[in-house]
């Protein structure tokens, strides 16, 4: 049960969240691919909408473009499977990240909420990643209207399907120009299903993570939760989401799942070694664990519940909006909750 402020907060912010809302913005995304390599168009026109509407709920954008020269990476071809060791080296990148601070000021110190806006290939990417891109417009409308909004920044990162680039460059930068507390990743979270043995989970999981495989086995295999990954630095920030997502109308259910690895390099490597841990840095969360910055990860575990993860048919009408507005919520009551928790 969470405290009686951050239920208080929960109600506010579900009176004010609109499913139709994110509908909306997930259509206009993923109504094409986006890519700056493969469909440069359409991330602009997508950036364009993302700035239009933080600029809307009052948040302040900039664009940081960013030019790499050989960084490792991965592949954004498509395709359902996703193997989480699949390495590719890259000549040059060039792209853009945008960052949002919120009516008020530069947030000193701050806790990040992340989402990425390119796809795959051939892919209009709804839950990957319109969904969280989505999302993240939703917090920044719930919190711009509080009376004092909190210490947050917006990341809207680029390249995250070539491995993790925009955020690599991101985490470098705000750790160098920001005090950061903390980074909300919101990665393929609008996919929901109560059908029993649609959640699947990878090889080795049940002997890595005996209680959360024990929990999705008990509840029928059902791929109607959200998937909370954190480590120890974010234990607090990972069970307040979840108390904030089962306060929400509808409740959420949520599993945390406990990345038993440390912050930093070390934790990087120990994925490289045991492939079961590296499903757990598929997304921007890892840049930032990766320079010691504590992080979550939240996700509907994508094409391990997903049947159209990186397919052609990651289309809107396969998302549930009412969830994916609470989990827009439960992002906004933790991300302005983050600071009394440490």
């Amino acid at each position: 049960m969470p405290p009686a402020p951050v239920r208080e907060l929960v109600r506010e912010l579900t009176r004010c969240a609109d499913p139709q809302r994110l509908r909306r913005d997930v259509e206009f995304l993923a109504d094409r691919p986006r890519s700056r390599i493969r469909a440069p168009e359409a991330i602009l026109r997508a950036e364009a909408h993302v700035t239009a509407e933080l600029a809307a709920a009052g948040w302040r954008t900039s664009r940081q473009p960013f030019d790499l020269r050989w960084r490792l990476g991965s592949t954004d071809r498509g395709g359902h499977r996703a193997p989480p060791l699949a390495f590719r080296l890259h000549p040059r990148l060039t792209g853009a990240n945008l960052l949002a601070e919120p009516p008020g000021g530069i947030p000193r110190p701050t806790v990040v909420v992340g989402a990425h806006l390119d796809t795959v290939e051939g892919s209009p990417g709804a839950d990957d990643n319109a969904s969280g891109v989505a999302a993240l417009l939703e917090v920044a409308r719930l919190l711009g209207g509080l009376p004092r909004p909190p210490a947050v920044t917006l990341l809207v990162s680029d390249m995250e399907e070539l491995g993790l680039i925009g955020s690599r460059f991101a985490a470098r930068w705000l750790r160098r120009h920001r005090s950061v507390m903390g980074m909300i990743c919101l990665e393929s979270v609008g996919y929901f299903t109560t059908a029993p043995g649609s959640q699947r989970m990878p090889a080795g999981f049940d002997r890595g993570f005996p209680r959360v495989a024990g929990a999705v086995r008990s509840a029928g295999l059902r791929g109607d939760f959200t998937l909370v990954v954190h480590r120890r630095s974010t234990r607090a920030a990972a069970t307040l989401w979840g108390a904030a997502a089962e306060a929400t109308e509808p409740a959420l259910p949520c599993i945390t799942l406990g990345d038993p690895r440390p912050e930093g390099p070390w934790g990087a490597l120990a994925g490289l070694a045991v492939p079961p841990l590296a499903h757990l840095d598929r997304s921007d969360h890892a840049a930032f664990w990766n320079l010691g910055i504590p992080a979550l990860m939240l996700t509907d575990t994508a094409n391990f519940r997903n049947p159209h993860y990186h397919r052609p048919s990651d289309t809107p009408d396969t998302l549930d909006h009412r969830r994916l507005a609470a989990v827009a919520v439960a992002t906004a009551a933790t991300a302005a909750t983050w600071p009394h928790l440490y």
